[in-house]
């Protein structure tokens, strides 16, 4: 060997063995590869039955070490999953579940991705236990504080649910376009819930629909996911806590504890507002009516005079002295109606007749008693 010719320091020199050691048997030669080779074929002969150490037996070894190579590419695929046949790490198709069969390796080779599982990814917090259905204490603050647009700070927790996609090309996506599928959710998700709520008010979490939010966020995730050719859909962004951070959180409750008063107090106000005003124009507008009714009564007295005054002068124009008496005779009356008179004849002489008209009145006005009265 052409070791043995090294002068006995073997093929690493000087006198060492593979490992940095001295030379087995206390500092003699190493031993023999080539011995030790036939050694070994000697007795794997000598383990096998005679004649298997031919050319038959040799076939017959290399045909069964090839059937069970062969064996080696059938594969199961899993209800839930789709097997993506790679062939020298290139995509040729897909198997659907069941019992299946490849090529065997390293010639073609299979990855079977769980196309119907809903994955969740959490942001803002970290849930504990197997369940995953309670939001645990522990807040990832990095992730969960947030800039609204009016400048203020919010603390979201929040849910992302995600499947690989429905079209024919999703799964080869999923599988080859990027590396660490889950932690692109995540970055895509963080960042387009942060786009959103940048442009909202902060009342908007707090106060308003947040599924409208959830639903704003997923739009936004799908288009940049679509952009990344990730064969990814999202399906739900679930917020789950908005407040304000913990720092300033009994501040801003004692401010919306205010804004209530406020508000309940303009309610108040504009409850009295909606009862006194109506009351207000129904009094002004009944103010209105009577004096539209009084306007109409003068005018149509007014009228009824002047058309009076007409006819009386109508008839004044035809006979003077008749209308003339017939005046005096008719205010004579009128100023005469409440007075005590006398009545006297000019042509009697020595006596004044009297006749007493008021007490003739005062007797015609008194009631008269009943028949049967006292006797």
């Amino acid at each position: 060997m052409p070791w043995n010719q090294q002068g006995g320091g073997g093929p690493w020199g000087g006198g060492q063995g593979p490992w940095g050691r001295g030379p087995a048997g206390g500092g003699g030669p190493p031993p023999d590869l080539e011995d030790l080779l036939r050694k070994g074929q000697e007795k794997f002969r000598q383990a096998m039955p005679s004649g298997f150490g031919g050319g038959r037996g040799m076939a017959l070894v290399a045909l069964v070490g090839l059937a069970l190579w062969g064996l080696t590419g059938f594969y199961k695929v899993n209800p839930e999953e789709l097997g993506v046949v790679l062939r020298f790490g290139r995509f040729v198709g897909f198997t659907q579940p069941g019992l299946n069969y490849h090529l065997p390796s390293p010639i073609e080779s299979v990855l079977t991705p769980a196309v119907t599982r809903i994955n969740r990814v959490e942001l803002g917090y970290r849930s504990q236990g197997e369940s995953r259905r309670a939001v645990a204490s522990r807040d990832t603050i990095d992730e969960s504080l947030m800039l609204t647009g009016d400048e203020n700070i919010i603390d979201i927790n929040f849910s992302v649910f995600w499947k690989i996609g429905d079209q024919l090309d999703d799964p080869e996506k999923y599988l080859f376009n990027i590396r660490d599928p889950e932690g692109t959710v995540k970055v895509v998700a963080e960042s387009a819930l942060r786009e959103i709520i940048g442009q909202l008010p902060i009342r908007a979490p707090l106060f308003e629909n947040r599924q409208s939010i959830g639903d704003r966020t997923r739009v936004r995730m799908q288009d940049l996911l679509d952009s990344y050719q990730s064969g990814i859909k999202v399906t739900q962004v679930q917020l789950l806590k908005a407040d304000p951070p913990s720092e300033v959180i009994d501040a801003f409750n004692d401010v919306q504890r205010a804004k209530a008063d406020q508000e309940r107090l303009r309610n108040e106000a504009e409850a009295y507002r909606n009862d006194i005003i109506p009351r207000a124009r129904g009094e002004s507008e009944r103010i209105v009516q009577e004096a539209q009714a009084y306007r109409e009564q003068v005018t149509d007295l007014a009228q009824g005079e002047a058309k009076r005054f007409t006819s009386v002068y109508q008839a004044y124009r035809l006979a003077p002295d008749i209308t003339a008496r017939r005046l005096y005779i008719e205010t004579m009356e009128d100023v005469l109606k409440g007075a005590q008179k006398v009545i006297i004849d000019p042509q009697a002489k020595g006596l004044v007749p009297y006749l007493a008209l008021p007490e003739l009145s005062k007797a015609k006005a008194a009631p008269v008693p009943p028949q049967g009265g006292v006797k």
